[in-house]
């Protein structure tokens, strides 16, 4: 079997198409996410907390001279992806939870008990047939 049509027939199996696909649509999920909470969520708490922005917070390590530029550490920056990692992280666990109830629910539903066999039908008719003399 050639490389090529072992790297077909990896590329193709049901999985890693679906893994893939998650990527794909994981990508896109984090960028509104962080866009959410770049430009929806992080405006009125920096409001609130005096008007301040998030990704503006630094410490300076080092001045800016000449020819080189401030070494800061920028804290704030670090601070909005936590947030961003938490919300993402829980879009997610509501996300598998409800997949999770719904598969349960599927679970649960009672089946129908088995038929009796034929044998315990007739046993059954004998035992009443003995009750009813």
């Amino acid at each position: 079997m050639s490389m090529m049509s072992e790297f077909k027939s990896f590329a193709m199996r049901g999985n890693v198409v679906d893994m893939a696909v998650g990527i794909v649509i994981g990508g896109a999920f984090g960028k509104i996410v962080s866009s959410f909470v770049a430009d929806v969520l992080m405006p009125p708490i920096g409001l609130l907390l005096g008007n301040v922005d998030f990704s503006d917070l630094a410490v300076t390590l080092q001045a800016a001279g000449e020819g080189t530029e401030a070494v800061m550490l920028r804290y704030g920056v670090f601070i909005q992806t936590v947030i961003d990692f938490v919300i993402i992280a829980f879009a997610i666990f509501m996300v598998v939870k409800a997949m999770n109830s719904v598969t349960k629910k599927e679970e649960e539903a009672p089946s129908a008990p088995p038929k009796p066999s034929k044998e315990e039908v007739l046993l059954t008719e004998i035992r009443d047939a003995l009750r009813a003399k």
